[in-house]
């Protein structure tokens, strides 16, 4: 049987999708009932009417990686897992939680892969633990993690997580790590790059000048599956399909959403007066922030990220990220 843990994020779902089409026994795990309900829509999107059954197929399991009990219950019969669980926050206040979710949930998470001799682990982390190169703007898997520079609060509880992963490969366990790009796919516009498609919508006028690297959600759980159930073992891969520029991304976006194109530059100066405005904010009024220094400095970086790895130890072709932005926004459309 196998274990997926965020089973109702955006890799989770999509990976659920996967994994019941290929006929696999599941087991699944959630927090609420509401993301078990948002995740049901998504899954369904995939399937015909005769065929939206087989989400109930798949057995849930209302538990989080930070409570062992349940998450010892849950592991009875496991032979295989995929480790999706993650919080993504770039607010410095939010670290413990990070660190409690990303870094001790993935240390319960590889320690009871050990205790029930778990055939192999996947492990989703990111292209933000890859750290930068000093001396070109090309980044691969031997790009060694840099702790001198600013890193996000996620960026170093992912990093963290990546070392439990190894800490358990040296104990005995087999393990493969993923760090891909921004994912793109359908189904939550609440998170991850689909916050983007709705400030879009909603008419978000500016762009920035950096660049990072994009992947389509198919693209993750198709290798992450292929990864799995091949002989691939103590190895990390970047899963980038293209490079692109904010403003480009942007632009794809915009226009699959028929929506006017950001067209104005936002510069270093202007992020940082925003900053400090919603910081005033956060600390007056209690609004949200959504701007952070770390965020800023992301947001100018031009990152360039290889893929060769990947394309050569798999044979894959990556889907074009306009193909995956164009499926995103047509779905996100039909929801508003």
């Amino acid at each position: 049987m196998i274990l997926v843990t965020g089973a109702t994020g955006l890799v989770g779902t999509h990976l659920l999708v996967k994994l019941i089409k290929e006929e696999n026994i599941v087991r699944a795990l959630y927090r609420t009932e509401t993301k078990k309900e948002e995740a049901r829509k998504v899954f369904e999107f995939y399937f015909s009417n005769t065929e939206k059954h087989l989400f109930d197929t798949i057995s849930w399991v209302k538990t989080d990686i930070s409570d062992i009990p349940a998450l010892t219950e849950a592991f009875n019969g496991i032979t295989h897992v995929y480790h999706c669980a993650a919080k993504i926050s770039f607010n410095p206040a939010r670290y413990k939680t990070l660190r409690k979710t990303n870094i001790e949930g993935t240390a319960n998470v590889v320690n009871l892969c050990l205790t029930h001799k778990v055939q192999k682990l996947c492990y989703v982390s990111s292209i933000a633990t890859l750290g930068e190169n000093p001396i070109s703007s090309q980044i691969n898997e031997d790009t060694e993690w840099n702790p001198e520079i600013p890193n996000s609060v996620y960026a170093i509880t992912k990093y963290g997580a990546e070392m439990e992963v190894w800490r358990g490969v040296h104990e005995g366990l087999d393990a493969v790590i993923v760090n891909p790009g921004i994912i793109i796919g359908p189904g939550f516009f609440n998170s991850g790059s689909g916050v983007l498609f709705k400030k879009i919508h909603n008419g978000m006028n500016f762009y920035t000048t950096g660049v990072s690297g994009y992947v389509s959600i198919h693209d993750v759980t198709n290798i992450m599956y292929r990864l799995m159930t091949g002989a691939f073992r103590n190895q990390r891969y970047i899963l980038v399909s293209e490079n692109l520029s904010f403003k480009n991304a942007f632009e794809m976006m915009a226009q699959a959403l028929n929506k006017p194109v950001p067209k104005k530059k936002a510069s270093p100066f202007l992020m940082l007066i925003a900053y400090y405005i919603q910081r005033v904010g956060s600390v007056i009024l209690n609004t949200k922030q959504s701007i952070f220094r770390s965020s800023i400095r992301t947001a100018f970086l031009k990152r360039y990220y290889e893929n060769d790895k990947i394309k050569k130890e798999l044979s894959y072709s990556f889907e074009p990220i306009e193909k995956s932005i164009n499926e995103t926004a047509n779905f996100f459309l039909d929801q508003v």
